[in-house]
């Protein structure tokens, strides 16, 4: 039997609706439809990813084996990155798609916190090369810290992507920090220094009017340093007391030091988008701090000769973290054609699709066991070896604050118009304003 078709049986569903039914007496959610077993002629899917994209390209040969292995049609639509957007409107209505991918930030807030997410758990439970999809994915990527279940324990996302964050740099221009790179914060100023001193490249690349990038520098240096929790108990202090604890502080002066200190590249301040990202890639710039897309999105304008090289931004932490912001599939609480859905999603944690995505997309599969491009294998032992994960800003899916409220009073301190004292108490204000808001 197909992969695509090994939970599809009669029996085998009608098994597998039973014991959806006997968790906890009833895990469709309030307001949803029943889920039927008949076989549907078509199911639609909506997708974050663009026409011509590399993710797109894997994930439309894998929708077509599906097609072929069970004789449905698969309606897809791909949305783009504004597919959430898209989706919020049709929530309301009788076009509900079957299933739809989003990044865990933009879609939580969307479904899981209005309480139209289904559970995915018939997903979690097909056996796909021989094993169960729970089984395929590593057990630290569905912990309690990354919030990919629902109240009731059962899981909401079927992650089958991730995206992390590491020091980009060219590792045929600086090879020492692939052997030897900075292991704590001090460690990583000293080697600012040196670079600032020298006067031939700027320090840090960064684009400093992309809100999400700069916030990246307090959240993940704040976690990094305090574990997993620590931002999401800042932004969920509702008196602002949280932001009075000393260690914030200290976070806050480190990303203001960068500033004052002249670590940013010239011009960070006033450039859009990419135009620091393509000075790094030029060698105008030794480091940039961003995510694991970044070879696949600079492949087309570094400069010959380049090598992708990264290190884990430092932290004195004993314990070592590391992000992992997952891209998955979602059944909106309306769909029509759950078990089909579930199944099409669990298709694409077969191997052969993994390795494709590894690869040819220079994208993080979620399968620990899948192939990935030479440069990220360095991303993807940062995430084997961390003791625990995180999603972005901890998961905050508390709608607006992270645009309204982080970003702007961020941004004012990655640009070196505040000092980190001054954030905190912006930031504790805020948060008390915003909460009240609620």
């Amino acid at each position: 039997m197909s992969n695509a078709a090994r939970m599809l049986t009669p029996a085998l569903l009608a098994g597998a609706l039973v014991a959806l039914s006997a968790c906890g007496g009833d895990s469709t959610p309030a307001g949803e439809e029943p889920m039927s077993s008949e076989k549907p002629e078509s199911i639609s899917y909506w997708s974050m990813w663009k026409e011509g994209e590399t993710q797109q390209a894997v994930l439309a040969d894998a929708v077509a084996e599906w097609q072929e292995e069970t004789g449905i049609t698969v309606n897809v639509e791909w949305q783009g990155r504004g597919v959430v957007q898209k989706l919020t409107p049709a929530l309301n209505t009788n076009n509900v798609p079957d299933l739809v991918d989003a990044a865990y930030n933009k879609i939580a807030p969307v479904l899981v916190s209005t309480g139209q997410a289904s559970s995915m758990q018939m997903a979690y439970d097909t056996e796909i090369d021989g094993e169960k999809v729970s089984d395929l994915i590593p057990e630290k990527y569905i912990s309690d810290t990354t919030k990919l279940t629902l109240e009731d324990g059962e899981p909401w996302m079927m992650p089958y992507s991730l995206s992390s964050e590491a020091v980009w740099f060219d590792a045929a221009q600086y090879p020492e920090w692939t052997t030897d790179p900075p292991q704590d914060w001090d460690g990583f100023v000293s080697v600012l220094e040196e670079l600032k001193s020298k006067g031939e490249v700027a320090p840090i690349a960064i684009d400093g009017d992309i809100g999400g990038y700069n916030a990246a520098w307090f959240s993940s240096l704040m976690i990094g340093e305090n574990g997993p929790g620590s931002v999401d108990e800042l932004i969920s202090s509702e008196d602002g007391s949280a932001w009075d604890a000393p260690e914030v502080t200290e976070i806050a002066n480190r990303v203001a030091d960068l500033a004052k200190d002249g670590y940013f590249i010239e011009g960070y301040n006033a450039s859009k988008w990419p135009a620091q990202q393509q000075a790094w890639g030029a060698g105008k710039g030794a480091m940039l701090f961003s995510g694991s897309w970044i070879p696949a999105e600079t492949s087309t304008y570094v400069a010959e000769g380049f090598e992708y090289g990264s290190f884990p931004l430092p932290t004195n932490a004993d314990e070592q973290y590391a992000r992992a912001e997952f891209v998955g599939y979602v059944i909106p609480a309306k769909a029509e054609n759950k078990q089909w859905a579930a199944d099409l999603a669990a298709h694409v944690l077969s191997k052969s699709v993994q390795d494709a995505y590894g690869t040819e997309a220079m994208s993080l599969p979620i399968r620990e066991d899948a192939e990935v491009s030479p440069e990220l294998q360095s991303v993807v032992d940062n995430l084997q070896n961390a003791d625990d994960v995180y999603p972005a800003f901890d998961g905050a899916i508390y709608p607006g604050y992270t645009d309204k409220v982080l970003f702007p009073i961020n941004n004012e301190l990655v640009l070196g118009k505040i000092s980190g004292e001054e954030f905190v108490a912006k930031m504790k204000q805020a948060t008390i304003d915003y909460w009240e808001s609620q």
